[in-house]
């Protein structure tokens, strides 16, 4: 029987990349290598580690609309992430409506920050050019599956940065993470292979350890 499992095609042109998600057979995956389980853990570059660690305190304070203008022009989703659309998770997230919100929401590409986020005062998906051009593709496509959550969670007027809960114990982001973690399931990742797209290099081990148990991930 074929499987058919979604991977993703990274387009470059003059400015950024285009993620395609297109169905195609699991032993082509394989073939070309898309699927890889034993992939190594990417070598953090020190400079974005610390870059990340200081957007992350700044997010705190009202100077985060600020620091956000660093931004480049804004996008549309669409033009940039092409099939999610299609994509039986991301249909459960919105529903009916997935067409018009993915083709409403806009993107703006930034050098700051890790990878990608929501901004909370506009719900534009920020995404740092750098990792959406080098970074892994399935990691890529895992996470806008859990930005897409947050995009939802922001229409129905939840807020997405309860600083009452520690990161890896906020609703919020267990439920995007358990959406992202759904369709890694899919995918017929093991928990060796989540753990290591859970894990970030600003969380300790022991949080990611948490945020596991919340998912029922062994790490």
């Amino acid at each position: 029987m074929i499987i058919s499992l979604y991977t993703i095609f990274m387009i470059l042109n003059n400015k950024h990349s285009i993620v395609e998600v297109v169905s195609i057979d699991k032993d082509i995956l394989k073939g070309i290598g898309y699927f890889d389980y034993s992939k190594e853990l990417l070598i953090i570059n020190w400079r974005e580690i610390l870059i990340t660690k200081i957007y992350n305190l700044i997010s705190i304070l009202p100077l985060e609309k600020v620091i956000l203008k660093v931004s480049g022009s804004t996008n549309s989703f669409t033009d940039f992430f092409k099939g999610f659309e299609k994509v039986e998770i991301i249909r459960r997230i919105f529903g009916e409506k997935t067409e018009d919100v993915l083709r409403s929401l806009k993107v703006e590409f930034t050098w700051i920050g890790g990878y990608m986020w929501v901004n909370g005062s506009n719900g534009h998906l920020i995404v740092n050019s750098r990792y959406l051009k080098n970074g892994d593709r399935l990691d890529i496509y895992l996470d806008v599956i859990h930005e897409l959550a947050h995009i939802k969670q922001l229409m129905e007027g939840k807020e997405l940065f309860d600083r009452n809960y520690k990161y890896v114990e906020r609703p919020t982001e267990i439920e995007a993470y358990q959406y992202a973690v759904t369709e890694a399931k899919r995918l017929k990742l093991n928990d060796e292979r989540i753990c290591r797209y859970l894990k970030t290099e600003w969380m300790s081990n022991e949080d990611l350890k948490q945020l596991a148990r919340n998912l029922n991930i062994n790490c």
